[in-house]
């Protein structure tokens, strides 16, 4: 799933291995309510994080930040999931809510690093799955 802008250089290249028309909130959230019904059919438990901040990571946007926030809402607040993992709210920096915190990520923005991975590491309530 992408919402990175796909007519520039080596971003357009890869999505190239994604063809047709870029996925929309609607597209992703009609997803989500599908596989989770399915699962729940099913008697499974179905738990959601956050999406991550990515800002100066190469696939960044505008367009894909507001649908990072409209997305990320409404895992938190839908009550569709059996749990949520605020990932975004570990990693995010607050003087810059659309990226991640220094030390917490690669050089690309995009991936953690071992620190980056420890604070997601630690803040998951274990109790969740019991």
């Amino acid at each position: 799933v992408s919402f990175a802008p796909r007519d520039d250089g080596t971003t357009a290249e890869f999505l190239k291995f994604f063809p047709g028309s870029p996925v929309t909130t609607d597209d992703l959230l009609a997803g989500y309510r599908q596989l989770i019904a399915r699962a729940h059919g099913r008697g499974v438990k179905v738990y959601a994080s956050t999406l991550a901040p990515w800002e100066g990571a190469e696939m960044y946007s505008a367009d894909g930040e507001r649908a990072r926030q409209v997305v990320n809402a409404w895992i938190r607040t839908s009550g569709a999931f059996d749990g949520v993992l605020d990932f975004d709210a570990v990693w995010r920096d607050p003087a810059r809510p659309s990226r991640i915190k220094d030390g917490f990520h690669a050089d690309d923005h995009h991936h953690g690093t071992d620190a980056g991975s420890g604070a997601l590491a630690d803040s998951v309530d274990l109790s969740l799955f019991q």
